[in-house]
């Protein structure tokens, strides 16, 4: 049974709301300071931090807390913010129906560099004069969200699709011109919900490029130009991060789980774990919950 919190709603009191803001140091006062648990949304997540101490967990990767940070988490990613100290900055969140209800198109997320689902998630680190930039874009949103101006929201989407610009092109990888949707963007975001929809049963490069109509080297290619890494390196960190989540958040044993992620025998299972954690699948198990 899985018993990582979801956070289903970007605002649990009220339905309708897509977008929500909020200060750090805000956050961190109503909660007297105390660490949530590790949870997951099913909306995305931006953290706009000016100066924070502590630990951000982020699918079992961690990175320190510091100056001039942006942590962008996907739906579904398993996160935790373990502050030392009250952090200053903006949390953000917002969902699928906030863009589509405000004019920005789900293709424009997917052509972005920044909601890494799986493997490693660190911050970007702008300069002083991007982040700045970044900050005054935060702070009209703010403005905005706290006020009754007539189309606020679709002001909101404005600022917030310049924030994320700002923020996808100081990435090195594939920084975009505009939010014309290209063949590749097209092959990613198909190639991203096929491995969603099959990782569990289906491992190879082959059979995603067979179902996309392509080579196994044309889909490599194209992967690697977008994301920086390999067709064979993204399916494989997702099955890693299901099998950590699975490990930590479940009691199922490892049999059960190399068979829930498609492996024949668990041998293969913990072999495969450990090429790519350098660690055993109970050795993982022990080591996280001693932390």
């Amino acid at each position: 049974m899985d018993t990582v919190k979801t956070y289903q709603k970007v605002n649990i009191a009220h339905d309708h709301v897509s977008f929500g803001i909020s200060k750090m140091e805000d956050i961190y006062t109503k909660r007297n300071g105390e660490v949530d648990e590790p949870h997951r949304h099913n909306y995305y997540t931006v953290l706009i931090i000016n100066a924070a101490k502590g630990l951000h967990k982020i699918d079992f990767n961690t990175y320190d807390l510091g100056e001039r940070q942006i942590y962008f988490v996907a739906p579904g990613q398993v996160h935790q913010v373990i502050e030392t100290e009250k952090s200053f900055g903006y949390a953000m969140t917002f969902s699928n129906q906030f863009l589509v209800e405000n004019a920005i198109r789900l293709s424009f997320i997917d052509s972005l560099n920044l909601f890494n689902n799986y493997g490693q998630s660190p911050p970007l680190t702008p300069g002083k004069e991007q982040f700045e930039r970044i900050v005054d874009f935060t702070d009209q949103i703010f403005k905005l969200f706290n006020s009754d101006s007539n189309m606020r929201l679709l002001s909101i989407g404005a600022f917030l699709k310049l924030l994320l610009i700002e923020c996808n092109n100081i990435c090195s990888i594939n920084p975009i011109e505009s939010d014309v949707d290209t063949t590749g963007d097209n092959l990613i975001r198909k190639f991203k919900n096929l491995v969603e929809k099959n990782y569990k049963k289906e491992h190879a490069t082959t059979f995603y490029a067979s179902e996309l109509y392509i080579t196994p080297d044309h889909l490599n290619r194209t992967v690697k130009s977008r994301i920086g890494k390999t067709a064979k390196d993204f399916i494989q960190a997702r099955i890693i991060t299901e099998a950590k989540r699975l490990l930590y958040f479940t009691d199922l044993s490892n049999k059960e789980i190399a068979y829930d992620l498609g492996f024949n025998e668990p041998a293969n299972f913990s072999a495969f774990f450990k090429k790519n954690t350098q660690l055993s699948p109970s050795s993982f198990k022990k080591n996280e919950h001693k932390a």
